[in-house]
């Protein structure tokens, strides 16, 4: 939802209603019933603009929406950072790993799925007090590897705490928790992150996990067949999925931390291979992310 300015300056709870709706209408789904195959490969791995099929649903999307309010509908935004950091041979504009297959996709199927009203298209979005106050959800992929300026830090803090939330994916092993552990103690000096058990409520509010989910690299299941990177360094930290969570004063969840995990290639690779998406796109990716944004959308 975008246009949130005065939103963000009031209390948290005032993103209940929509949240609420929100949860109602993602409960009238079944698992199984809402995502259909779309081809192993169909699209590719870039971004045709002039692709028939993109098109079509970018129009779709388009023409849902209200005339009147084609403001007030759901955004996903993805954040822009530098990256110093090459710990592995990286380095540039890490901030945009996976797009826009990863987006394109993800907004698709919350229109297809859920009936939301979603705005078609991409959003970058830089991290700065102006933009962040339009979006009351905003992602970011490669945490490993981002650097934050004192500025940015302090529009993270300020948009958190008066009601955004971040979801925080596409980092593995030790050195990149680390590097990423650093960069949140600018946000939050003295706020921990937290370890999240399965008991929290993000893995309940709409869909039921029985394990905390954890989604790989598509090339390093393909090659591998196991649900972690192979190429990373698990030494004090084992290769399981761990979430964290940052807090607010009010015990409301600000910032999700998706460390071992890579949604961002859950979503876009979702027609890559049909393994891949009955393992961990379908089950996994698409129904967490409706639960991490029911959350979001609701508190």
């Amino acid at each position: 939802m975008r246009n949130l300015k005065q939103r963000l300056e009031k209390p948290a709870g005032k993103y209940a209603a929509l949240g609420a709706a929100f949860v109602i209408v993602c409960l009238l789904l079944s698992a199984q019933a809402q995502y259909g195959r779309r081809g192993s490969g169909r699209f590719g791995r870039g971004y045709e603009t002039d692709n028939p099929q993109r098109i079509r649903e970018q129009e779709m999307m388009q023409k849902a929406l209200d005339p009147g309010f084609t403001e007030d509908v759901f955004t996903f935004a993805r954040l822009k950072f530098d990256s110093g950091y090459g710990g592995y041979g990286w380095g540039g504009r890490i901030w945009n790993d996976d797009t826009p297959e990863a987006d394109l996709n993800v907004i698709y199927r919350l229109f297809e799925a859920t009936s939301l009203k979603v705005r078609p298209g991409l959003n970058f979005i830089d991290i700065t007090t102006k933009d962040l106050a339009d979006y009351p959800f905003v992602y970011m992929a490669g945490a490993g590897r981002v650097n934050l300026s004192e500025e940015q830090a302090t529009a993270l803090r300020e948009y958190l705490l008066k009601g955004g939330f971040l979801m925080v994916d596409d980092f593995w092993g030790d050195e990149e928790w680390e590097h990423f552990a650093e960069q949140a103690r600018l946000i939050f000096p003295k706020r921990e992150p937290e370890l999240l058990t399965l008991t929290n409520e993000i893995f309940h509010m709409v869909y039921q996990f029985k394990k905390q989910p954890q989604i790989p690299s598509v090339g390093d299941f393909l090659y591998s067949g196991q649900s972690y990177d192979q190429r990373h360094i698990y030494r004090q930290m084992n290769h399981d999925p761990h979430y964290f969570g940052i807090y607010d004063d009010k015990r409301r969840l600000m910032m999700l931390i998706c460390h071992n995990n890579h949604y961002g290639d859950g979503w876009e690779h979702e027609g890559h291979d049909e393994s891949y998406f009955d393992i961990f796109s379908m089950p996994m990716g698409y129904p967490m992310l409706i639960n991490i944004l029911a959350y979001a959308m609701s508190h």
